[in-house]
């Protein structure tokens, strides 16, 4: 099956770039509310479902036991620009188990915010694994090892227990058989598995809901998200793509992102989650359609929706501050 052209950016009256994709959204159920494209394909949903990857944080105890508020969860569930703010809190995590940043497993990188690039490039000569975006997930991971009194060292490992924990999770989430199969290795070192995408947006919805979940699964599921909502700086940063498509409509809309063009989202109080895969990976891409499609659900809100749509269709801009294009959505989301 050849995927639908979802989206397309313009320079001068020409189309210059055509994304293909899949889109599909659901409802608490698991019932197809809306898709495009061939969504029962698999997809490695990378940091996408960073909020599944999260649950063991909640569900040991250790997040309350460490007196974790929505700020410490929503960074759980990040992948953060490693602005200071991020970088802080992680640290601040780590110490709540009696850690620190020699304990994180995922690798050391730049922050991905311009500003706080230079400023680290002046202050520093090298960035420590604090700075890479999933640090705060990595942390999370650390404290959960830790309350529970599991061996923390080559906690990223496929065979660790609390990666056996998440691929049980999410499992249970998604529908999928996880396995060596459909494993991948991510980039912050931790096993990440391809899943068929209707079933990634089935656990989001079932996370955003409850329904279908254990009390105590639900519980921790509602809070995670509830904490993302809340916080949405500490899931992404400064003019990031979620971290925007959260302060549009405060508390109503979770989002996040994955590597390599995917996102998923869910709006609880309307019992809808989506999940999108831009087939060639351009996050500028998967960042129209999953807005595009949000905004499917705010048609009553004629503010909500305009904002989403103004997201979704935007204005490329030079250096100098010239229009030179746009991005824009396909008639296909006009169905």
């Amino acid at each position: 099956m050849s995927n639908p052209v979802l989206v397309e950016v313009t320079r001068g009256n020409l189309v210059e770039s055509r994304h293909r994709g899949l889109v599909i959204a659901v409802d608490s159920e698991g019932r197809t509310i809306f898709s495009l494209g061939d969504t029962d394909s698999g997809v490695f949903p990378r940091s996408a479902c960073k909020a599944m990857q999260a649950l063991p944080l909640m569900e040991s105890g250790a997040a309350d036991a460490y007196g974790f508020g929505n700020k410490e969860l929503a960074l759980a569930c990040s992948s953060h620009s490693g602005e200071p703010e991020h970088v802080a809190l992680a640290t601040k995590m780590l110490a709540a188990a009696g850690r620190d940043v020699t304990a994180l497993e995922c690798g050391a990188h730049w922050s991905s915010d311009q500003k706080t690039l230079i400023g680290q490039a002046r202050s520093m000569g090298a960035p420590s694994a604090l700075h890479n975006n999933c640090s705060g997930k990595h942390a999370g991971f650390i404290c959960a090892c830790c309350h529970s009194g599991t061996e923390v060292k080559g906690y990223i490992g496929y065979d660790h227990p609390l990666q056996q924990e998440i691929r049980g999770a999410m499992e249970s989430l998604t529908g999928a058989i996880l396995g060596r199969d459909n494993c991948g290795v991510d980039g912050c070192s931790i096993p990440t598995y391809a899943v068929p995408l209707k079933g990634l947006a089935h656990g989001f919805a079932k996370m955003a809901t409850g329904v279908g979940l254990g009390p105590e699964r639900a519980r921790a599921s509602k809070r995670l998200i509830e904490a993302c909502m809340a916080e949405p700086f500490y899931v992404a940063g400064t003019r990031r793509g979620c971290t925007r498509l959260m302060e549009t409509a405060p508390r109503r809309i979770f989002a996040k992102t994955g590597a390599e063009g995917v996102f998923c989202a869910a709006i609880p109080e309307k019992g809808i989650a989506i999940a999108v895969k831009c087939e060639d990976g351009a996050t500028r891409a998967a960042e129209a359609m999953v807005t595009a499609t949000l905004a499917r659900f705010f048609r009553d809100e004629p503010g909500v929706h305009a904002a989403l749509m103004a997201q979704a269709n935007h204005t490329m801009k030079n250096w100098n501050g010239i229009p030179v294009g746009d991005v824009r959505v396909t008639e296909a989301f006009a169905a």
